[in-house]
């Protein structure tokens, strides 16, 4: 049995607010194969965002465990998370979460200079190629438009070649024309270069693209139900 990139077992999460501690995710075990393409849906405040952030080691797990490429990430230590996202998974968030003193080139190269790559500059230029974007490498991002941003964001996270590609709401911030190329650069990267991809979402269409699709509700999952892909 091929062992899977993505496994969460039992894996529950609380986190303390002003009224007390609140529990957001219960008792979740699923798990995520190479190369697939996993959404993630349900309500607002259904925890789907929070289930992304513990694949990403972004959020410690209150209990259970959590293994990513063979790699328990409930048994890291900050640091040790830090450079296990740095060389082995790809994040894109709905707000984008780009550097704004830093132009979309330098953005995009940051992750590449922190892992030691030498041509850093060199492949965040290709990436921003492959998203379109190379006229506007120099542009920062108060410069570029929402949909230019996301596609600094998605080439931010390509550029060191993940395993694990997140993605929260990526299009959840954009126009219909620009969301539907965001989607279509996303499945082309799992496409190219065969990351196992992970997405939240309120789309239905963008849910319908997935080869499975997990629904959440009040912290548990619901329903698992794999699917054909859109062709």
């Amino acid at each position: 049995m091929t062992t899977p990139v993505l496994s969460l077992q039992n894996a529950a999460l609380s986190l303390d607010g002003n009224a007390g501690r609140v529990n957001i995710l219960h008792d979740i075990t699923l798990t995520v194969a190479k190369g697939e393409t996993l959404g993630l849906v349900g309500p607002s405040g259904s925890g789907k965002s929070s289930l992304l952030m513990l694949m990403g080691g972004l959020e410690q797990a209150s209990a259970g465990k959590i293994t990513a490429l063979g790699q328990d990430l409930t048994g890291m230590d900050e640091d040790s998370l830090a450079r296990f996202r740095r060389n082995s998974m790809g994040v894109v968030f709905q707000n984008f979460h780009l550097i704004p003193t830093m132009t979309a080139l330098e953005n995009v190269a940051t992750p590449l200079e922190l892992a030691g790559h030498k041509d850093a500059f060199q492949r965040a230029a290709a990436e921003l190629d492959a998203v379109g974007l190379s006229h506007r490498r120099d542009h920062y991002p108060a410069q570029l438009s929402g949909g230019e941003q996301q596609r600094v964001a998605l080439a931010r996270a390509a550029a060191p070649r993940p395993q694990i590609l997140l993605a929260d709401e990526p299009t959840g911030n954009l126009d219909e024309t620009n969301g539907a190329a965001i989607v279509d650069l996303l499945f082309g990267l799992r496409d190219k270069h065969g990351a196992t991809l992970v997405l939240v979402t309120h789309s239905h269409s963008l849910a319908r693209r997935c080869d499975r699709v997990v629904r959440l509700r009040d912290g548990r999952i619901s329903e698992d139900s794999q699917q054909k892909a859109a062709e």
